[in-house]
């Protein structure tokens, strides 16, 4: 590999005051000068990535190399912002744009080829004289994506890597349990329309709301969105031909046995409202259920998508989050990079690998593992026996099979069913318009939920699949209702996500779920848990009509007969626990 081209800027700015000074590991006088050099680096299948890199201009010695590699290109200031603070702190850094941004003059094809590219672009930055041989990475979103891709075939000069609230294609985002999520659509047209980011795609949200909208009222094939907005969506029309987690997204990132080939320590950092958490966690299982000695730290919190990455949000979704959970992630990221690259002091933070801020307590907790986050469950049937308004959670089976009714017309444009998403977080109400709410008694003592919930829905259906959402709520002593975890997800990929198995009309069936979101939570005495089940159908994803056929291509015509389901007794939720 070679570069194809080479410009050497040299920028100079003042360091006035003496935070700044005091961040600059090689320099003490009162200007700096940096090299900025703008790079083409060829890979060895042809593709050209274009890349960053900045460090001071007097370095003379080698020095280990930090990072980025992501799809945004914001050269206009923030990029190079941080470049310079991390040739403050005496690294090289160095940002890539994967391929097709920027100067590459290939074509853009969002996660499909990060995981060859960014192994040629670690070993290209490995031979350089101004790496002195060990490489670190960090960032959120899909830059937490492209460091996992870049461990499926891991170079030996990578040494570690920092997700945040890492995507992981085919596995949340942008589907969920080989459900599509809607609002992920637009996002490619912003990363995917130029070289650079469309910013005016990416802010128009009337468009793509009036979008999803048009589409829910005309009955057209999910397939045909893209029509109904007027622009045509190549990105969209390659990712819902794989609704199952085929080879198609297996490709992208490690998948089962290729995680034991990771040993490089690893920190994560996640929060309980982020919206791709069931990405980012699952990395974090499969490295430690293939590789049991996994070097990897996880950091946990009240966090949103965005949150996550920066200092946290003091009003989440309309909750108030705990003052001590606000931790700043690049100091820690810089501290642990420190760590590892430079023998530097460990983060304080990180007393056990799984390190969780326990909303409602105010403080933080640590486990060797998310199995080990609880000590306890809570298992609870969703019984037909009445309580209140709602039906009773119970923790004893019920001894006669029993069963609840629903109908769902998808004809019907004017309902919609399955309010899952937790925004706001705290609610004077919930959702009983349709579906069916469980509630438990109120607990004779404090709890806290730790991990996620699980459980197993029996039912039976007219049809041969149909999508299901199950919602964990507190209700709290005030009357509120705190939003814990949510599960989506298709009937038919419940038990193997990667090969769809139809369900036999009128015959009773078992639907698993797993893949909820991790949460941590003190209920207090006096609160209560309740469920909610129902069918998922609603214009943020497609309409599963239930035929059998490809879901992307059912259309209105495909409802004649509404879906008829029987939720039976011996359903139940597997609720982890810690008790003192």
């Amino acid at each position: 590999m070679k570069i194809l081209f080479k410009i050497v800027l040299l920028f100079l700015i003042s360091c006035n005051t003496s935070n700044q000074k005091k961040e600059l590991t090689t320099e003490t006088a009162a200007q700096v000068v940096y090299k900025v050099e703008d790079v083409l680096i060829k890979t060895q299948n042809g593709a050209t990535i274009s890349a960053m890199i900045v460090q001071h201009k007097d370095t003379e010695t080698p020095k280990p190399v930090i990072l980025q590699y992501t799809i945004y290109v914001r050269d206009k200031g923030r990029d190079i912002k941080t470049l310079k603070e991390l040739a403050d702190r005496g690294y090289v850094a160095v940002i890539a744009y994967t391929r097709g941004k920027r100067f590459s003059p290939d074509e853009i094809y969002p996660y499909e080829h990060v995981a060859e590219d960014s192994y040629d672009v670690i070993d290209w930055i490995s031979k350089q004289k101004w790496c002195n041989g060990s490489i670190g990475m960090f960032g959120g979103s899909y830059n937490g994506f492209s460091q996992w891709a870049a461990t499926k075939k891991i170079h030996p000069a990578l040494k570690t890597i920092v997700p945040y609230v890492a995507n992981r294609p085919g596995k949340g985002l942008p589907i969920e349990n080989n459900v599509f999520i809607t609002p992920n659509y637009s996002w490619s047209l912003f990363v995917g329309n130029n070289k650079y980011l469309d910013t005016i795609v990416g802010n128009d949200r009337q468009r793509f709301r009036q979008m999803q909208n048009k589409w829910w009222e005309s009955g057209v094939a999910f397939k045909k969105i893209d029509s109904i907005d007027g622009t045509p969506n190549k990105y969209f029309q390659r990712w819902i031909q794989h609704p199952s987690f085929d080879e198609y997204w297996q490709k992208m990132t490690p998948y089962k046995t290729e995680f034991a080939n990771i040993n490089i320590p690893i920190l994560s950092i996640d929060g309980y409202y982020n919206d791709s958490q069931n990405s980012s966690l699952s990395y974090v299982r499969d490295h430690y259920t293939y590789n049991t000695k996994a070097n990897h730290y996880v950091i946990i919190g009240p966090y949103g998508h965005f949150g996550a990455q920066r200092k946290g949000d003091s009003i989440l979704q309309g909750y108030k989050v705990d003052k001590g959970a606000l931790i700043d992630t690049k100091k820690i990221t810089y501290q642990w990079l420190d760590y590892i690259l430079k023998k530097g002091d460990k983060p304080q933070m990180l007393k056990d690998k799984i390190n969780y801020q326990v909303m409602g307590a105010s403080e933080w907790r640590s486990a060797p593992s998310i199995d080990k986050m609880s000590n306890d469950s809570l298992l609870l049937y969703l019984t037909k026996k009445k309580s209140g308004a709602f039906y009773a959670l119970h923790s004893k089976k019920p001894i006669n099979e029993k069963h609840l009714y629903q109908e769902v017309d998808f004809r019907d444009r004017e309902t919609g069913n399955n309010d899952y998403y937790p925004d706001p977080i705290i609610r004077d109400d919930i959702d009983t318009s349709n579906g069916f709410n469980f509630i438990s008694k109120p607990l004779t003592e404090e709890i806290v939920i730790n991990g996620s919930f699980s459980g197993k829905i029996m039912a039976s259906i007219n049809k041969k699949d149909m999508d299901i959402g199950v919602t964990l709520y507190e209700l709290r002593p005030d009357g509120t209702y705190f939003h814990l975890s949510y599960f989506l997800g298709r009937a038919s990929y419940a038990k193997d996500d990667s090969m769809r198995n139809l369900l036999t009309p009128n015959t009773k069936e078992v639907i698993p779920f797993i893949n909820t979101h991790l949460v941590s939570k003190r209920l207090e005495k006096g609160s209560r848990l309740v469920v909610y089940l129902n069918v998922n159908k609603n214009s943020f994803s497609p309409l599963n009509y239930g035929t059998g056929k490809a879901v992307m291509d059912e259309t209105i015509l495909d409802a004649k007969e509404p879906l008829k389901v029987k939720w039976y007794n011996d359903s139940f939720v597997t609720i982890p626990i810690w008790k003192e």
